[in-house]
C-alpha cells in the first residue's frame, strides 16, 4: 500500500548536480512529534498536546538546507527558527529531536557549524542528524563528521536506545546521484546485522535514513540499492517503523510489520516522482502567498494491534 501527496509548478532544472543542488529553495516545513506508548509509535502535529504519562516524545525534522542564499528564500535560517520556536512551545517537551538529513546546502563548515549552534537552541537533551547528500560533497562525510560525529568513532552511522524502543540511523547517501540508487555497503549492512542481533524481536524499532528505503522513482535516485537486505534485517521484529527526508513530500507504505515515511522538509517542495517537464528533481516553485498552504504537518496515529496508520495531514497555513 502506498499514496502520496505533492504540489508542483514546471521548472527547468539545471544541469549539473552541483549547480543543480546550489541552486534548490528553501523555506519553511513541517514537524513531526512522536510519541511512544507501551511500544506503540505515534505521531502528532509539532504543537499539539504532549505525550502521556507512561510514553514519551521526539521531534523529526528533515532537509534544512542551511547555506542556500538565493532570491527563493534569502533567509533560510529562518525557516528553521520557525521550526524552532514550534518546537520549544510543545506543552510537553521531547525527549529529543531527530534531523533526517541534509543539514547543509553545499557541505561547508560554515554551514554546519551554522546547524550544530542553533541545534542548541531547541529545549532538549540531544539532536539526532543523519547526513544527506547535500552533506556528502566533494569530500564524502569528513566535513559532516567533524560537527556531527555522534558516537566518536569516525562514521555516520549508530543507534540508541530510549524508553524501549531501538533507534538505528543509517546512511545510505555516498555515491548519490540521481540516475542511480545509492547504498549502504557490506561495512554497514555487517554492522546492521550485528546491532539488531542483541535486540529482542518483541522491542520496536526505529529507523532513520535520508534516502528512502524502497523504490519511490529509481531515475531520479529515489531509493536505496541494498534496501531488500536491510529490510531482511528488520522483518523479524514486531514493529518497525522508517522515518526519511529527501524527497520533500508526504509518501508512506506498509509491508507486514515495516511503515516507511517520508517527510516534508524544512527547505521546499520537489515535484512528484516523474513529474511532467522535470527531467531530475528540481525545486517547485510557487507564489509566496502559497506555500504556506503546500508545506505542514503530519499526525499519525498507530492502532495498537494493526500495522496500518490513520493518517492527518495539516498544512502550515489554514
Amino acid at each position: 500500500m502506498s499514496e502520496h501527496e505533492s504540489v508542483a509548478e514546471d521548472e527547468t532544472p539545471d544541469a549539473g548536480r552541483r549547480e543543480t543542488l546550489g541552486c534548490l529553495a528553501a523555506w519553511s516545513g513541517a514537524a513531526l512529534v512522536w510519541t511512544l506508548v507501551g511500544g506503540v509509535p505515534k505521531a502528532q502535529a509539532a504543537g499539539a498536546a504532549g505525550s502521556g504519562a507512561n510514553g514519551f516524545s521526539f521531534v523529526q525534522i528533515s532537509d534544512t538546507h542551511l547555506g542556500f542564499h538565493r532570491e527563493a528564500n534569502p533567509d533560510v535560517p529562518g525557516s528553521l527558527r520557525r521550526a524552532i520556536a514550534d518546537i520549544n512551545a510543545l506543552s510537553q517537551p521531547p525527549a529529543f529531536v531527530v534531523h533526517t538529513g541534509d543539514v547543509s546546502h553545499l557541505s561547508k563548515p560554515e554551514e554546519f557549524d551554522l546547524g550544530r549552534q542553533m541545534f542548541k537552541d531547541i529545549r532538549v537533551d540531544r539532536v539526532h542528524t543523519i547526513p544527506g547528500e547535500h552533506d556528502a560533497l566533494d569530500d564524502g562525510l569528513s566535513g559532516y563528521l567533524k560537527f556531527f560525529d555522534h558516537d566518536g568513532k569516525g562514521r555516520a552511522w549508530y543507534s540508541f536506545d530510549q524508553g524501549g524502543v531501538h533507534f538505528v540511523a543509517l546512511n545510505n547517501v555516498l555515491n548519490f546521484s540521481t540516475s542511480r540508487l545509492a547504498a549502504l555497503g557490506d561495512e554497514q549492512l555487517a554492522w546492521l546485522k550485528q546491532d539488531l542481533a542483541g535486540v529482542s524481536r518483541s522491542t520496536p524499532i526505529v529507523v532513520l535514513a535520508h534516502i528512502p528505503l524502497w523504490t519511490i522513482y529509481e531515475q531520479w535516485g529515489w531509493g536505496t540499492a541494498d534496501a531488500d537486505q536491510v529490510l531482511a534485517l528488520l522483518r523479524p521484529f514486531g514493529s518497525v517503523t522508517v522515518l526519511n527526508g529527501h524527497i520533500h513530500q508526504v509518501m508512506q507504505k506498509v509491508e507486514g510489520h515495516v511503515a516507511f515515511h517520508t517527510a516534508r522538509s524544512l527547505a521546499y517542495p520537489l515535484p512528484t516522482p516523474g513529474q511532467a517537464g522535470f527531467g531530475e528533481p528540481a525545486p517547485v516553485k510557487v507564489p509566496a502567498g502559497e506555500l504556506g498552504k503546500l508545506l505542514g504537518t503530519r499526525q499519525i496515529t498507530v492502532v495498537p494491534g494493526s500495522s496500518l496508520l490513520a493518517l492527518v495531514d495539516t498544512p502550515l497555513d489554514h
